[in-house]
């Protein structure tokens, strides 16, 4: 499969600062920002920096970011599951994952991590892929928040529903480990019947073994 990219960008002015929304970003692009020490969620931010380079040169990898100047505040990443989850059963050409989406504390207001979302999904060519996000509850900021579980739960199927995400069932332990936990994908337009299958197949792996 040829992954094709097409760069889009569109602006924000949040309390008076301008955010740029930008993406797919090169590794030349990044390589020109600064990156923000609140992005620490995942990783160290020098970690989580050089993360970003590494999917930026990926053929299918895709980074989106938001940033003040030239200062990185926030991104979403896409790339192929990794090896060791279920997702990269079959090694599924169509199949990309919502790696990671970051936005640094101070630039939590204002929707800048639903429009790096959108933005993402102006590139025609994702319709040609099934795009999922495991949603995890200890991966979300709960402590800065207030919310509970629940409550950060709706808000997460929320933000990825306005990019076109649904939620999806799956016998995958580690989403049924905890109710909280959510199977979210976007199926591209361009998904065949055929392929939507093998994608299924890979949701309830094993259902019949008991």
């Amino acid at each position: 499969m040829q992954h094709q990219k097409t760069y889009h960008q569109e602006k924000m002015s949040i309390n008076g600062r301008e955010i740029t929304v930008e993406g797919p970003a090169s590794h030349k692009m990044l390589t020109s920002c600064t990156f923000d020490e609140g992005l620490d969620a995942f990783r160290v931010p020098e970690e989580q920096y050089e993360a970003l380079l590494e999917i930026s040169e990926l053929e299918e990898g895709r980074v989106i970011i938001a940033r003040e100047g030239t200062h990185i505040v926030g991104y979403v990443t896409y790339h192929y599951p990794d090896p060791m989850e279920r997702w990269s059963d079959g090694n599924l050409p169509y199949l990309l994952e919502l790696g990671a989406v970051e936005i640094t504390l101070a630039h939590r207001s204002g929707g800048i991590g639903k429009k790096l979302i959108q933005l993402s999904m102006e590139d025609s060519f994702v319709e040609n892929y099934i795009i999922i996000t495991t949603e995890y509850y200890w991966h979300w900021d709960l402590k800065n928040t207030g919310l509970d579980v629940y409550e950060y739960k709706d808000i997460m199927i929320r933000l990825m529903a306005s990019a076109g995400f649904e939620v999806y069932q799956t016998n995958d332990p580690e989403i049924s480990a905890h109710p909280a936990n959510t199977l979210m994908a976007r199926v591209g337009k361009k998904i065949t019947r055929d392929q939507m299958m093998e994608f299924d197949k890979i949701r309830f792996k094993n259902r019949f073994f008991f």
